[in-house]
This record gives C-alpha cells, sequence and structure tokens, in this order.
C-alpha cells in the first residue's frame, strides 16, 4: 500500500484514479489544483504524486518543479496525467522533473500498471 497524492482540477477524473487506486489498497489525498497540491505535498510526504498538466492557480509542470524542490522528493515518482500529447510539453514536464506521463482517458489496468511499475 502506498500514500499517493492526485492533484486534478476535475472532481470527476480524481474521483475515477481515487475508485483505481483504492482498489489497489493505495491511500489517496486529492487535491483540486497545482497550488492546493503543493500545499498537501509540503504537509506530508507522500510515496506517489499523480498530477494534471492543465489546472488554474498552478499547472502541473510548475507543480512537479516546487514538489522536487521540497526536501523529501527528490525521488519520489511524478505522473503526469494529461489530455496532452505533444512532444514539447512532455519535454517540459521531463525537465521539471516528472517520471512519466498519462495519457488522458486513462485506462485503469494500464494506470495500475504503471503505479506498481514506478513504486518498485
Amino acid at each position: 500500500m502506498a500514500n499517493i497524492l492526485i492533484v486534478d482540477d476535475s472532481a470527476s477524473m480524481r474521483q475515477m484514479i481515487k475508485y483505481t487506486l483504492e482498489l489497489e489498497d493505495h491511500k489517496v489525498t486529492e487535491g483540486a489544483d497545482g497550488s492546493e497540491g503543493l500545499k498537501l505535498a509540503s504537509n506530508q510526504e507522500y510515496d506517489l504524486v499523480i498530477t494534471d498538466v492543465n489546472m488554474p492557480n498552478m499547472d502541473g509542470i510548475e507543480l512537479t518543479g516546487k514538489i522536487r524542490a521540497l526536501g523529501g522528493y527528490k525521488s519520489t515518482p511524478i505522473l503526469l496525467l494529461t489530455t496532452e500529447s505533444a512532444g514539447n510539453k512532455k519535454q517540459e514536464g521531463r525537465s521539471a522533473g516528472a517520471t512519466g506521463w498519462l495519457i488522458k482517458p486513462f485506462d485503469p489496468t494500464k494506470l495500475i500498471q504503471v503505479v506498481q511499475k514506478v513504486l518498485r
């Protein structure tokens, strides 16, 4: 069981991700935008962060960079989950410290496989 932070401005998307991860016995905390996600990550360490890219207040790429700058997140996996598939966005994500990139709509089986892989 891992302690996972999901950050997405879509409540329905957070609900689907949370449901999928909780089926695998993971503990899930939700943030509604990048600012809230950063506050949550600053107050508690998570084993994995999954964030949307396009959000109000702070996008997922900026959030990734700011989480990486926090003390306990140097090697924590951070997955970007987004409708964006452009190569330049992926490169921005990698440069900010993202571990991987998943395209929405997500396949629950693939999400679980990727989560298991990055948590090893």
